[in-house]
């Protein structure tokens, strides 16, 4: 039997509006338990912000998080899965991606919910979520140019 993204994903996931600012992002983080949060326009997915996007984008560039849009810091584009794909197709998107999070969206195109890491871990094949977890935790390649490193006496 094949087991569909709709039948292990979390429902009823909470999102940001683009203009919503980063403060309160990070507070509903902080209140939800979560690390990222989808961002959405009525419906339609736009981007997902996380925790490591305000404090990346926004923190370390001093923007100011109670006027900064979280839509100034969201990751896009966004990847994304179907609820009514197979598990075993979004597996290797996710690996391959070091993606833990990954927005749920229907046929449609609207965002239904969230399919994570802890959602294979407890609801499916935990040797699933263990290849996942390994992949997404090897060190990624950098996007820029490395800084030049501190040493600490």
């Amino acid at each position: 039997m094949t087991i569909t993204v709709a039948e292990l994903m979390t429902r009823g996931v909470h999102v940001m509006a683009p203009d919503d600012s980063l403060d309160l992002a990070a507070r509903l983080m902080d209140d939800l338990n979560v690390g990222a949060m989808p961002v959405c326009q009525e419906e339609r997915l736009l981007g997902i912000v996380t925790d490591r996007d305000i404090v990346v984008r926004g923190i370390a560039r001093n923007r100011p998080v109670d006027r900064t849009p979280v839509s100034d810091v969201m990751s896009q584009p966004v990847r994304f899965c179907f609820d009514d794909q197979p598990v075993n197709e979004v597996l290797p998107e996710m690996r391959q991606a070091q993606i833990r999070r990954l927005p749920v969206l229907d046929r449609r195109r609207r965002l239904v919910g969230m399919l994570t890491l802890a959602d294979l871990a407890t609801k499916a094949d935990p040797q699933a979520a263990a290849a996942v977890l390994a992949a997404v935790s090897e060190p990624a390649e950098p996007d820029r140019p490395a800084l030049p490193q501190r040493r600490v006496a």
